[in-house]
């Protein structure tokens, strides 16, 4: 469903560590907004919901709430960390256009 690189996954997982969240798993949706019309949505959480979908990748667990699944199918987590700019980025196959900092996208 979401595949999370490697270094998503040491990024993660020392973030997790600094803000005293370990053992808690990646939240990943999809809410209107931003420049191209859908936003994505990142967090570290440790609750899990009845509508809920649970994924695994890379030995990181990833939850997606049920509106956002579809938006997210194939999508690939990874870390950056050059010079344009430090965080989560999102490849996402489903967009259709993506703004220039890569937060929002459309379909």
């Amino acid at each position: 469903m979401i595949k999370v690189t490697d270094f998503a996954k040491k990024k993660a997982l020392e973030l997790m560590h600094e803000e005293n969240k370990d053992g808690f798993f990646i939240r990943v949706g999809v809410e209107g907004g931003g420049c191209s019309g859908l936003m994505y949505q990142l967090k570290f959480d440790n609750e899990i919901k009845p509508e809920d979908k649970e994924f695994e990748d890379n030995g990181v667990k990833v939850v997606v709430d049920k509106k956002s699944v579809l938006y997210l199918v194939g999508t690939t987590l990874d870390f950056s960390g050059g010079l344009n700019g430090k965080g989560f980025i999102f490849s996402n196959p489903n967009a259709a256009r993506t703004c220039g900092c890569g937060e929002s996208f459309s379909l």
